[in-house]
């Protein structure tokens, strides 16, 4: 077996363990992901009988292959040797030596592999149902703005072969895996999905989860409140910034701790108080991030 691993970002995601399992598994390398998998992820690997990837908290000395992910703040602890980055967000990336990227503007990293591995995704029904599964996951099951026709039709051929007749269905099933946040602990909720930005070199945080009843959300508003502010004093944020994304009614109660003429001006919106929903808003890469990176930029 290869000392090689693929591995995705901090907090992962259901594309980033999926997609790291099925490059690994075709390349002969290792997968790893920088820390537990959520339910939804649970979900899909349990749905094509699957194992989840071994825990690898701090990568010193290891040679990786990112996926879904090339910023710094987002990378594994200990991340020094890069051999090659597969993944559909902007780039932000340096390294001294040259090495194989690939980057798409497509709904997810699993779009991309199915279309680089055709042929062995094709033939593999585990590695199929997992692409699709991260494909519905980071598409929101095609809600999401970030989704192109390329994603559907991909979904579409990667449902054949896993022997998935209704992928909305699907969709849907593996999205309530982790919707309730009832009984959570706040941090867990709003760390499940959470990344680290540089925004004109301030640190700024931005987590979301996605429920299917966001009254859950809104009975323990005082407790993200408390714990938004408490993470950006101790953790040396600017802006802490979480997300409860209603994927029912389709839209984000977005919660922040900084200051709120930012999010007024990223948004257009009056702001009253420590949150605001915002109708429309599913996709943090898209729809949160850009613009709230634009008015630091503007200064």
């Amino acid at each position: 077996m290869s000392d090689i691993y693929v591995i995705g970002h901090k907090a992962p995601d259901t594309d980033t363990v999926c997609s790291a399992i099925v490059y690994a598994g075709i390349k002969g390398y290792k997968a790893a992901t920088a820390g537990p998998i959520n339910e939804e992820t649970e979900f899909a690997l349990k749905q094509f009988g699957v194992s989840a990837p071994e825990i690898l908290e701090n990568a010193a000395g290891k040679t990786l292959v990112l996926v879904d992910h090339n910023e710094e703040k987002q990378r594994v602890d200990g991340a020094e040797k890069i051999l090659a980055i597969i993944d559909h967000h902007k780039m932000n990336f340096n390294y001294p030596d040259p090495i194989f990227i690939h980057v798409e503007p497509v709904g997810s990293t699993a779009t991309i592999l199915a279309k680089m591995f055709s042929n062995e995704v094709k033939a593999n029904k585990a590695y199929a149902g997992l692409l699709l599964s991260a494909i519905l996951s980071d598409t929101v099951i095609f809600k999401s703005p970030t989704t192109t026709e390329e994603d559907k039709k991909i979904a579409a051929e990667l449902a054949q072969v896993a022997g998935i007749s209704d992928i909305t269905k699907f969709g849907v099933d593996l999205k309530k895996a982790k919707a309730s946040i009832k009984g959570k602990p706040i941090a867990d909720v709003v760390h499940v999905d959470f990344k680290d930005y540089d925004f004109k070199g301030l640190k700024v945080g931005i987590g979301q989860t996605e429920v299917v009843d966001i009254e859950e959300v809104y009975e323990r508003k005082d407790e993200f409140v408390k714990y938004l502010n408490d993470l950006k004093s101790s953790k040396g944020y600017d802006m802490v910034i979480f997300m409860a994304t209603d994927i029912v009614k389709e839209g984000t109660e977005l919660f922040y701790s900084g200051d709120a003429s930012k999010i007024e001006k990223a948004f257009n919106v009056k702001v009253s108080g420590p949150s605001v929903w915002l109708p429309g808003v599913l996709s943090r890469k898209k729809q949160v991030a850009p613009p709230v990176e634009k008015v630091y930029l503007e200064g």
